[in-house]
């Protein structure tokens, strides 16, 4: 276990590297300069603008500013925004908490709920609440994040105000739930379908017709058999979501007024702050990389007969 954890730390340096240069690639190749945007309609001096790229280092090749940019993150130093010169790195511990405690949020939903209702509907196939779900689940679907939070938020805050239509308090969980709710409804449909036809599927296989031809209860033939191979799809399509809820959140962070990451990204693009981006999707493919190694470490838990060697 210990190598294979060791060689697939090693094989994450590649695909950062990769995947920043990339991005940074993406994100400095865009129109417009960003230090004429700071300086907005107003005239200006060519000689301050390029007194100003001199000292961003907004002059030098694309690579050579590549490799400064990651001398600096390997320091902790994730850049400095130019219109006001504050560190990124203090923009990301102000906004990434907020953002953490809405995934976190959202992602527990999509656990609890979405796993739950797929048992359900999976351990009865073909039957009125199992089409029922798989109906519901397409409508979840089929509906654009933003129209889901615009109605939620009309129904639920402004015709019969049970919650705030916007989170003034980012800390109170009670403000997060819409949002969340919100955030959660397609990974939610997605684990409930994966969920459905993993149990149904597994359900019709010889070892669980053994299991119960042996007289094991049925609550330690679901609970034990047929739940742990039926949860690895499950599980990796897990993984990879909590990475897709954080970078989801733009447009629900957007509706209900959350400031957190996505916020902070939106902003940035309207400004063409291109380091604050960089540095924002620097840190997500770090909680991507993190989220696929703790998936297949768990592959082991839910299956023994899934090694490392």
């Amino acid at each position: 276990m210990g190598r294979y954890v060791a060689r697939r730390l090693l094989q994450m340096i590649p695909v950062f590297i990769g995947s920043t240069l990339l991005i940074f690639c993406m994100m400095y190749a865009l129109p417009g300069d960003p230090v004429r945007a700071m300086m907005g309609d107003q005239a200006y001096d060519p000689t301050v603008v390029a007194s100003i790229k001199k000292d961003l280092g907004l002059d030098q090749p694309l690579i050579q500013q590549y490799v400064n940019y990651m001398t600096g993150l390997l320091q902790g130093d994730f850049g400095t925004q130019i219109a006001s010169q504050r560190p990124i790195a203090d923009v990301i511990a102000d906004a990434f908490p907020v953002t953490i405690r809405l995934t976190i949020f959202a992602f527990t939903f999509v656990t609890v709920v979405g796993i739950g209702l797929g048992v359900v509907a999976g351990l009865r196939p073909d039957t009125l609440r199992d089409r029922g779900l798989l109906t519901l689940t397409l409508i979840l679907v089929s509906m654009p994040s933003f129209v889901l939070g615009f109605l939620l938020q009309y129904l639920l805050a402004f015709k019969w105000q049970v919650t705030t239509p916007t989170v003034t308090d980012s800390t109170d969980f009670g403000q997060l739930a819409l949002p969340a709710t919100v955030l959660a409804s397609l990974s939610l449909a997605y684990v409930a379908r994966l969920t459905r036809t993993s149990i149904a599927e597994n359900l019709r296989s010889d070892y669980i017709r053994t299991a119960v031809a042996k007289g094991l209860p049925r609550r330690r033939v679901v609970g034990v058999h047929l739940m742990r191979n039926s949860l690895i799809p499950v599980v990796t399509f897990l993984g990879i979501e909590i990475g897709s809820l954080m970078t989801g959140a733009i447009v629900t962070e957007g509706i209900f007024n959350v400031r957190g990451i996505g916020i902070e990204i939106y902003d940035a693009l309207s400004r063409r702050e291109g380091a604050t981006v960089v540095g924002i999707a620097s840190l997500m493919v770090l909680i991507y990389l993190a989220a696929s190694l703790i998936v297949d470490l768990l592959y082991a838990v839910l299956d023994p007969r899934i090694r490392y060697a």
